[in-house]
């Protein structure tokens, strides 16, 4: 049965890596709702690339307060790259990205 299981994992593991991925974005407590909230972003950036391109699409300054979530859960760290955070945390296909102006969760 753990044969089964490490097999299967090893499987989904040595798939090539997506070379878009689908990123919705979901707004939290008195952040603007984006007009549209699913893009497809280059797996290869680290998320910063994805945090400037929200500042972007919502035409806020770098001075101003954006704190990012992904699946309400976590703040993945700037560096980290899109596609290592699609393949641990994405739903139904795509990774969900909350955002807020204030911090929302530890």
């Amino acid at each position: 049965m753990q044969a089964a299981n490490a097999a299967e994992a090893l499987q989904s593991y040595s798939k090539p890596d997506p070379v878009q991925v689908p990123i919705f974005f979901k707004a939290v407590g008195n952040a603007p709702i984006m007009k549209q909230n699913l893009y497809k972003i280059n797996a290869l950036n680290p998320f910063r690339a994805v945090i400037r391109f929200l500042r972007k699409q919502l035409g806020w300054k770098a001075q101003e307060p954006l704190f990012t979530y992904i699946n309400l859960a976590f703040a993945p760290a700037p560096d980290d790259t899109v596609t290592n955070l699609f393949k641990s945390f994405a739903t139904e296909g795509r990774l969900i990205v909350n955002y807020s102006t204030t911090a929302a969760w530890g």
